[in-house]
């Protein structure tokens, strides 16, 4: 009774726009789903902050073998991003899909207890905990897109995403914690990232509405493959698409930039999980308001503007001048400008009902472009050291990101 009596709730709650806001100003789905992202990146940094030293140096992994899992963790998974899109917009269940993808993501965090130091078992566990994040990010991006006005996307997104970044910051500090209390024991990290990623679901549950929506075709004609990728003829979307993973084709990985910063500065790798505060840090103070300049200028001039201080982000740590806090301060610019602003500049661009499906499609390109990205990165390095490689990356996405910016895809972004 009390599920029937809600989902009629949320139905008739679904045919106002916009959504009711907390404070005036920002939806409170939105508010929801950043309460439950904070959580769940808690649990995810922990695992995430200690992953590179564990592999690298614990197991002693070569760049080539690290990128290779780096790609995987990254991208391998993709496709499932489509297949979560094209599901939450033909059942019209957005918050059951994100929360399949959630629990997914939670139960593969006990699989790291199992994998021990097995590389193909912990790949192998990489690759459900991606699986889980594939399937859960596009209904969620959508029901932010839904829940908000085409006016004020940016500002929500920044919203979201610095919700998300507090819990990617306090990730890494809880990471370090538990190591500390539990004598250097990695399975104490894992089984208290499970328990964090748990409490998400159940948050994901209680606090956000199922959010149904209207179809504007009739019940018998929906959504198939077929119609998701036909997105794709409308000329800004697919040029939106295309320029997506072209710029993450040559987007050096985090794991990447922080290990090539420790190796420079010989950063003790016991403070190794902390690298990631400075990254979050700049996102915090950056994401809301580069949201709503987004809103305001256009939000493609700053997704472009966001791959320019990840260019200086890289000279810094490789080039002739070095300065490792700076270049975590502009990394953290880079995600403030590209995260959240990507999605807020597609999402006017696709209809209502196929919303979910045409964010999966958007960003399943750039995580499959990123996942080559960090193999060919790992690549490089091992033949070549770690320089040469990142330079080399680094100028390849100033050439794509300058001709991203002359040439423009975006005609309502602009």
């Amino acid at each position: 009774m009390y599920l029937a009596g809600t989902r009629a709730a949320d139905q008739a709650a679904a045919r106002t726009t916009p959504e009711r806001t907390v404070l005036g100003r920002v939806p409170g789905t939105v508010v929801a789903l950043g309460v439950v992202s904070l959580v769940t990146d808690i649990s995810s940094e922990m695992v995430t902050a200690i992953l590179p030293l564990y592999l690298v140096f614990g197991l002693g992994l070569n760049p080539l073998q690290f990128g290779l899992l780096d790609g995987l963790y990254a991208g391998a998974t993709a496709v499932l991003r489509l297949v979560g899109g094209h599901v939450a917009d033909r059942w019209q269940r957005l918050k059951a899909v994100a929360g399949i993808g959630y629990g997914v993501s939670a139960v593969a965090k006990l699989g790291f207890l199992v994998a021990g130091s097995s590389v193909p078992a912990i790949g192998a566990v990489l690759a459900v905990d991606r699986a889980g994040k594939g399937i859960r990010t596009a209904p969620r991006d959508a029901l932010i897109s839904l829940s908000s006005t085409p006016e004020t996307l940016g500002r929500s997104f920044g919203v979201h995403r610095t919700m998300d970044t507090v819990g990617a910051a306090l990730g890494p500090l809880a990471a370090t914690a538990v190591l500390w209390a539990a004598l250097g024991n990695y399975n104490a990290v894992f089984v208290t990232s499970f328990s964090l990623a748990t409490c998400a679901v159940l948050l994901l549950m209680v606090l956000v509405p199922n959010r149904t929506r209207l179809s504007t075709e009739p019940a018998k004609n929906k959504p198939s493959f077929r119609t998701m990728l036909g997105l794709l003829r409308e000329a800004s979307f697919r040029r939106c698409c295309v320029w997506a993973a072209a710029l993450g084709l040559f987007t050096v990985t985090d794991s990447f930039l922080y290990l090539a910063l420790q190796r420079r500065w010989d950063i003790d790798g016991r403070l190794f999980p902390l690298l990631p505060l400075g990254t979050a840090g700049a996102f915090l103070l950056l994401a809301i308001p580069l949201g709503r300049l987004g809103d305001r200028i256009g939000r493609w001039k700053i997704f472009i503007a966001g791959h320019l201080a990840l260019v200086v982000a890289v000279l810094l740590v490789c080039g002739p001048i070095g300065n490792w806090w700076l270049a975590l301060a502009l990394h953290g610019a880079f995600y403030a400008a590209t995260d959240g602003v990507l999605p807020a500049a597609a999402g006017p661009m696709l209809p209502k009902e196929l919303r979910a499906s045409g964010l999966a499609v958007l960003q399943t390109g750039q995580a499959l472009a990123r996942m080559v990205s960090a193999v060919t990165v790992g690549l490089l390095w091992t033949l070549w050291d770690v320089g040469p490689a990142l330079l080399l990356f680094t100028a390849a996405l100033l050439t794509v990101t300058v001709a991203a910016a002359v040439i423009r895809p975006l005609e309502a972004a602009r």
